[in-house]
């Protein structure tokens, strides 16, 4: 096997460790509410990392007296750029060592991604975490481990046996994909605009099946930016159409999800049977986790593994789509060759 596409399989998984720890860093900066912690960029009041000695302090407030230092909220913020900059380095690499022998396309999307993925932290400090970037930043930072874990299963060429019932998925696996991709975006929306706590009662809202909700403001997309977004800006009503959406979203997902999965099941061998009872376990713990924050106000700890966990299910159905799409170009060249 060619040199370079063994070292891009082992740069692979380290960025692949390294994007998912910037993933969750992104949620802790954005629960410890340390998204402004750093009211400059890419510097943290002028310093490569953050002011500590006294002195430092004392001239950062006097040059940002806006935004007065806070100890506890500025290394979470310079700790994230920096896990996330290294992400862009290593993606720097493998586009370098798949350029002859690997995916190019993809790692060159990779690239592309990564770089937009910088534009949304930039303007996420500059924008004073207006929703609409922040949710965009999540979303970058899904869209680029899920892309990495694509390069990682291209790079180590995983499928599995060929299964023609497998492949009457296909569709579904797509939609489950969407769908997810969906809920995610709501649960960007509800944590960047405040909403994770609209709601603090289990199965209702407020003790109510249909609670009173402005969709109209919670979802306006153009709503205009600034002045500062830390805490949210939104009226209660427009807070809980965001957080009952998501309920009503994860209610969704996990019945596409389910279905999905009995399918999978049903028409699987032992491979697809694993990949099915690791992503129930995974959607189990998912719903616990969403639940649990509501139950518990919103524990940090929760939160961020809610955040891991709808990663993790990205993954899943990425990697099912990958085999299927496999399996299906496999049993098309078959079929050619067939026919010749």
């Amino acid at each position: 096997m060619n040199n370079r596409i063994v070292l891009a399989r082992k740069v692979v998984i380290a960025a692949l460790v390294i994007t998912a720890l910037a993933v969750n860093l992104g949620a802790f900066t954005r629960l410890v509410d340390a998204g402004l912690g750093c009211p400059d960029w890419p510097g943290c009041y002028g310093h490569a990392l953050w002011p500590n000695e006294v002195h430092e302090v004392a001239a950062a407030n006097q040059a940002f007296p806006d935004t007065p230092v806070e100890a506890d909220k500025t290394w979470p913020e310079m700790v994230h750029r920096y896990f996330a900059s290294t992400v862009g380095l290593f993606i720097i690499g493998l586009v370098l060592l798949c350029w002859r022998n690997g995916p190019r396309k993809l790692s060159i999307g990779l690239l592309f991604m990564v770089l937009l993925q910088g534009a949304f932290g930039a303007w996420t400090v500059t924008l004073k975490l207006w929703p609409q970037v922040v949710t965009l930043h999540l979303l970058g930072g899904f869209t680029t481990l899920a892309l990495l874990w694509l390069l990682f299963q291209r790079l180590w060429q995983f499928k599995w046996p060929e299964n023609s019932g497998l492949l009457a998925v296909k569709r579904l696996a797509i939609v489950a994909t969407i769908a997810v991709v969906m809920q995610v975006a709501l649960g960007g929306w509800t944590s960047s605009n405040y909403a994770a706590l609209a709601c603090t009662d289990l199965p209702t809202c407020h003790g109510y099946w249909l609670p009173t909700a402005d969709y109209q403001e919670g979802f306006d997309i153009f709503q205009e930016i600034g002045p500062n977004y830390l805490g949210g800006q939104l009226d209660n009503d427009a807070r809980i159409a965001i957080h009952f959406s998501h309920r009503v979203g994860a209610i969704v997902v996990t019945l596409i999800l389910l279905t999905l999965l009995l399918k999978v099941w049903r028409a699987g061998d032992y491979f697809a049977r694993r990949w099915a009872i690791l992503t129930t376990f995974i959607l189990t713990a998912q719903i616990l986790l969403g639940l649990s924050n509501i139950i518990f106000a919103l524990p940090l700890s929760v939160a961020v593994l809610h955040n891991a966990g709808g990663a993790a299910l990205l993954l899943c159905l990425v990697t099912l789509n990958h085999r299927l799409f496999t399996m299906a170009t496999n049993a098309q060249h078959a079929a050619v060759e067939q026919r010749v």
